[in-house]
C-alpha cells in the first residue's frame, strides 16, 4: 500500500507576490504625487470651491463681517443686471474676434514656416517673442504705440496721409474695442502658429504628393489634404483659445481699464471691479460662477458641433 502526498500548489504564489508587488508599486506611485498634489488642492481646488460658495452668500469685504448664506439671490440680482449682460456681449464679441482673427493670421503664418525658407529658424524664434513677453509689458508697449499726440500708429498714418489729425485709439468709442483686439491678436497668435505649425508637420507628404499627382492643385490640396488632417489640431486650438481670451484680464486692463465708457469691459473686469473696488466678494463670485456656466455651454455646442461635422 503506497501512500501518497499532497503537494503545496504554488502556481498562485508567483501571482499573488506579482500582485503584491503591483500594490507596492501602486502605493510608491500615489506617495511620488502627493507633492504635486497638494499646491494644486491649496491654490486650486480650494479657491475653486470656495469661489463657487462664496457665490452663494452675501460676504463683503471688511474686518468682523459676519457672512450669510444668501442662496440664489446674488443670481437673481445678476439676472437683472443689464451692465453685466451687456460686459458679456463685449466680451462674446472680444473672444470670437481674437480667436478668428488669431487662427487665420496664425493658419496663415504656419504654412510659411512650413516652406522649406531660408534663416527658417530665425523667424520661427521671432515669431514666439510675443508669446515670451508678459501681458502687462505687452500692455504698455501698445499703449505707447497707441498714444494720441506721440505714438507711432498716429505718426506713420500722419506721414501716409491717411488721417488729418491724431485719433486717441483707447479713449474713442468706435476706436477701442478694435484697438484692444488687434493686441489681443498679436499677443495670442504665437502659441496657436505653433500648434498649427506642429500639425502640419504631421501631415503626411504622400498625400500631397498623390494629390499633385491626379493634378490637384495647390490650393486643392490645401483644402481636401491639409484641413482634414488639421481638423483635431483645429478644434483643440480654437476651443482654448476662446476659454484663454474670454477670460483675459491683465492685458485690457493696463490697456483701458474697461474704458471708454465700457466699450472694452469684459466680464472678468467687470467681477473684478464689482469684487474689488466695491467690495462684493459674493456677488463678484456669482459673477464668475455664472460665466463658467455659460462658457462651458458654449463649448460644448461647439464641440458638438464639431464632432457632428467629423462624422
Amino acid at each position: 500500500m503506497t501512500s501518497t502526498t499532497e503537494r503545496p500548489d504554488t502556481s498562485k504564489q508567483p501571482r499573488s507576490r506579482g500582485s503584491r508587488q503591483r500594490q507596492r508599486q501602486r502605493r510608491e506611485a500615489y506617495l511620488l504625487l502627493v507633492p504635486a498634489l497638494i499646491p494644486v488642492l491649496i491654490f486650486s481646488v480650494y479657491p475653486l470651491l470656495n469661489g463657487i460658495y462664496l457665490g452663494f452668500t452675501d460676504s463683503r469685504a471688511g474686518l468682523n463681517r459676519t457672512t450669510h448664506f444668501t442662496g440664489f439671490e446674488n443670481y437673481v440680482r445678476l439676472l437683472q443686471n443689464s451692465m453685466f449682460w451687456e460686459s458679456f456681449k463685449i466680451g462674446l464679441v472680444w473672444a470670437f474676434g481674437v480667436t478668428a482673427i488669431q487662427f487665420l493670421l496664425a493658419l496663415g503664418l504656419a504654412l510659411l514656416l512650413n516652406q522649406r525658407l531660408r534663416m527658417r529658424w530665425l523667424v520661427r524664434t521671432l515669431a514666439l517673442v510675443p508669446w515670451a513677453m508678459p501681458s502687462v509689458i505687452v500692455a504698455i508697449m501698445w499703449r505707447l504705440v497707441y498714444h494720441p499726440d506721440a505714438g507711432l500708429l498716429n505718426d506713420v498714418l500722419t506721414r501716409m496721409h491717411l488721417i488729418d489729425e491724431n485719433i486717441n485709439w483707447l479713449a474713442d468709442f468706435s476706436f477701442a474695442l478694435p484697438a484692444v483686439i488687434v493686441v489681443g491678436v498679436w499677443a495670442g497668435m504665437p502659441q496657436t502658429t505653433v500648434t498649427l505649425l506642429a500639425g502640419l508637420q504631421g501631415v503626411p507628404s504622400e498625400l500631397h504628393e498623390a494629390g499633385a499627382v491626379d493634378g490637384a492643385t495647390a490650393w486643392q490640396r490645401f483644402w481636401h489634404v491639409t484641413l482634414p488632417q488639421l481638423r483635431p489640431v483645429i478644434v483643440a486650438i480654437t476651443s482654448l483659445d476662446f476659454v484663454w481670451n474670454f477670460n483675459s484680464f491683465g492685458l485690457v486692463y493696463v490697456l483701458t481699464e474697461g474704458g471708454p465708457g465700457g466699450k472694452t469691459m469684459l466680464p472678468m473686469l467687470f467681477a473684478y471691479n464689482e469684487g474689488f473696488e466695491y467690495g462684493n466678494f459674493g456677488y463678484a463670485a456669482a459673477m464668475g460662477n455664472a460665466m463658467v456656466v455659460l462658457i462651458i455651454g458654449l463649448m460644448a455646442f461647439y464641440l458638438w458641433t464639431r464632432m457632428r461635422e467629423a462624422e
